[in-house]
């Protein structure tokens, strides 16, 4: 569980980042799971777009989506959401997040 500074050091990260996975009309199929497994893998922060034929709720998704993937809800702005794992390779790791 990460602590709301560590959350608001996210936000500000993922404020420039463009989103790297779209959800669209399917909603969230395997193929989408396996692309934001990859991306927060590789990147541990992830931004999502839901696009305008999606009939998700991006904030109920977002949620689903974390706890699916072991990750952290960091925000959900509109029809994007954002979130963070910490890479499981201690090389892999980008992010250093602020102490509790």
């Amino acid at each position: 569980m990460i602590t709301s500074k560590q959350r608001s050091y996210l936000r500000s990260l993922a404020h420039s980042l463009d989103p790297l996975v779209y959800i669209g009309k399917a909603g969230v199929t395997e193929n989408v799971i396996k692309e934001m497994d990859s991306c927060l893998e590789n990147r541990e922060l992830v931004k999502v777009k839901l696009q305008e034929g999606c009939e998700l709720e991006p904030k109920q998704t977002a949620n689903d989506m974390a706890a699916e993937l072991n990750a952290e809800f960091v925000q959900a702005i509109g029809r994007k959401f954002t979130l963070y794992r910490q890479a499981s390779d201690p090389e892999k790791r980008q992010i250093v997040l602020p102490k509790k």
